[in-house]
């Protein structure tokens, strides 16, 4: 379906969207520049998109498919799509999956979560229908056991998997418990969450000649946002053109950021989605410009996520880093922090995955002291009995918490009584 101009799509939602309506009460008529208009307020967006009564939808659901989202975090939302808006879409990440390397006659492994209206099955299914190259489809699903989708892998010589980073993971372990030869493995896609540097080793030791890649950069909510840019780092990403504009924010004023390096909140546009329309978006991602002319970025971890004991702020994205290079050996598979509240003081677990052997004793060591180093003033609060010792707990990795009906890893477990 043809892109709306910024003007024609905010007169549109204005006029059609009582929540819209509202929210640009004292935006001026003409629009000459996006930060005219105000950052969505998700709370309130999703106040306004209740069943029945919904004021955020432009019209009836008369013909079109209706998708579910929780992620981690929240509780589901539902996320209507019209026939055309979810074409549309599915062509244009079709056309992405080419860009991250799927090639003519490919043998693809779809492993993404299906059920419950959840969309990544589904998407990716239509999205490699829709793909300008012949490929094979294996629509496998994520609830499919690990061993099953080795023997697939091997009777059916797959080259491609597509999938959520920690279901690849899992299935990579378990290659490498057989002791399998996967080496028809091409090409690993993955899709509905980062991927850490800490499941790399694990992926690289399982697929050793496959290339790993974003598949693209979207949400059930929030819709397409990026396709991804070939080359080493997975991170970086770039708007669809013609169907999205991406913003990066301060996290303070709010105010763009339109200089390389400087990371920030990541807003979206849709141009073509009007049923429900995606006008100044929170993803829910924060990223930093990498090349502003060209519209590439870089993820560089969720806008939500880290921990928080006592005083001391424990973003996810840092103490991964520190933990990964006090590692070289790559006994780490996977980090999750547990938050904590015993004898009146909070607390911090690190639980690490493993997928061998359990690691030795003075890795646990010398990672408590790389994450010490990185935040020098948690051991100094645990000295004043402000907080507990930081504890690392190794777990097999299997055995990290992951969301039920997505597989996606939880980051962050905040398991404190409350107030």
């Amino acid at each position: 379906m043809p892109q709306k101009s910024l003007q024609e799509l905010v007169d549109y939602a204005r006029t059609h969207s009582p929540f819209y309506a509202q929210a640009y009460k004292d935006v001026p008529r003409t629009i000459s520049h996006i930060t005219q208009l105000p950052v969505v307020d998700q709370a309130a967006f999703w106040e306004a998109n209740r069943w029945p009564e919904n004021s955020l939808l432009t019209g009836p659901l008369t013909d079109a498919g209706v998708y579910k989202t929780g992620g981690t975090t929240g509780a589901p939302k539902f996320s209507p799509w019209t026939r055309g808006e979810h074409a549309d879409a599915v062509t244009a990440f079709g056309a992405g999956m080419v860009r991250a390397g799927l090639k003519p006659g490919h043998r693809v492994a779809n492993l993404m979560a299906s059920g419950e209206l959840y969309s990544g099955m589904l998407f990716m299914e239509h999205g490699l229908h829709a793909s300008p190259v012949e490929n094979v489809r294996f629509p496998v699903g994520s609830a499919t056991p690990d061993d099953a989708i080795a023997e697939l892998i091997a009777n059916f010589q797959i080259q491609v998997l597509i999938g959520e980073p920690m279901k690849l993971s899992a299935v990579a372990e378990c290659v490498v418990k057989r002791g399998q030869d996967a080496g028809s493995v091409e090409l690993v896609l993955f899709a509905g969450d980062l991927m850490f540097d800490d499941l790399r080793p694990i992926l690289a030791r399982a697929f050793p000649k496959a290339t790993v890649s974003s598949i693209g950069l979207a949400s059930v909510d929030a819709g397409l946002v990026a396709a991804p840019v070939p080359g080493s780092d997975v991170r970086v990403h770039e708007e669809f053109a013609n169907r999205t504009l991406v913003e990066i924010v301060d996290d303070e004023t709010g105010e763009p950021i339109t200089v390389a390096g400087v990371p920030g909140r990541l807003i979206v546009t849709n141009l073509f989605r009007t049923l429900m329309p995606i006008i100044r978006y929170p993803v829910g991602d924060r990223a930093e410009w990498v090349d502003v002319e060209r519209r590439h970025f870089r993820l560089v971890g969720r806008s939500i996520e880290g921990a928080r004991v006592g005083v001391i702020a424990m973003p996810t994205e840092d103490i991964r880093a520190a933990l990964i290079a006090a590692d070289p050996e790559h006994h780490m598979t996977g980090m999750q922090m547990v938050q904590r509240r015993w004898d009146g003081r909070d607390g911090l677990i690190l639980r690490l995955g493993y997928t061998t052997e359990r690691p030795p004793a003075e890795l646990t060591a010398r990672l408590i002291d790389a994450v010490h180093a990185a935040r020098p003033d948690y051991p100094s609060y645990v000295a004043d009995g402000m907080i507990h010792e930081l504890v690392i707990e190794w777990v097999p990795r299997g055995e990290l918490v992951t969301n039920p009906r997505t597989g996606k890893l939880r980051q962050v477990l905040d398991e404190r009584p409350p107030a």
